[in-house]
């Protein structure tokens, strides 16, 4: 799954966690990408750490990847930080996260990589969220393609892009990577209420089978989350210890 979260907050104005761990639940997916979600950022999410809540409460593995990363409000309380975040049914035995480049005074952006350990085989799984410009996401699409390309073995990258599938700096993964909604341009995402756009997205490498392909309906956030059942070929695998 990916999922651009919001910090929680629906279309209805509501903050609720839980309402997003339903939604998560609901779905099955063993491994999810969220973006946009909050780690003691400030009022709007109750200072909560999101990624930590969401795990505990469906009893998954996850990691934490902070793109803006500033000091607490008072001495001696938890950085305040947003970014994105992996939930996983499977351990997660690698972590990193990757600035993305950035031009002029716009938000920092950043490619989580992470290795997965998938009934003892490695999946290299990418997360992010791109910029709102053009010419930073061509930049960014560029730098997520050789990151991901400096390992070896099966690949999902996935997340909200903040491109629609016509745009120029999309065509770089569309040539390299294979997009499990191929035969579903219309899998639109955004706005929740009446998607028209879309811009969220799970790519693969061309040794994964994709199948089940789907845009879950749900006001939950601003976003609508996407899934599809992955189907990974053993003999490809690195074999963890």
């Amino acid at each position: 799954m990916s999922y651009n979260i919001h910090h929680a907050v629906g279309e209805d104005n509501v903050l609720d966690l839980e309402r997003i761990a339903s939604v998560i639940e609901n779905s099955g997916a063993e491994i999810i990408g969220l973006q946009e979600v909050d780690n003691h950022w400030s009022e709007r999410s109750d200072f909560e750490n999101q990624a930590k809540w969401l795990a505990d409460r469906l009893d998954m593995h996850y990691t934490y990847a902070a793109n803006l990363d500033q000091d607490p409000l008072n001495p001696g309380e938890p950085r305040r930080q947003y970014g994105t975040a992996v939930l996983s049914k499977y351990p997660i035995i690698k972590e990193k996260n990757y600035p993305l480049t950035k031009i002029g005074h716009t938000e920092q952006r950043g490619l989580l990589e992470t290795v997965i350990n998938v009934k003892g085989h490695h999946l290299n799984f990418y997360n992010t969220h791109l910029a709102l410009t053009t010419a930073e996401r061509e930049v960014q699409i560029k730098e997520m393609i050789e990151i991901a390309g400096e390992t070896n073995g099966p690949k999902v990258i996935m997340g909200d892009l903040n491109a629609k599938p016509d745009s120029n700096e999309m065509q770089p993964l569309f040539s390299q990577y294979k997009d499990a909604f191929a035969d579903q341009n219309d899998a639109y995402t955004i706005p929740a209420s009446k998607p028209t756009s879309r811009i969220d997205y799970i790519f693969t490498s061309n040794e994964i089978q994709t199948a089940n392909a789907e845009v879950i309906s749900t006001l939950a956030s601003d976003h609508l989350p996407i899934i599809a059942e992955l189907t990974l070929d053993q003999s490809v695998f690195k074999k963890g210890n």
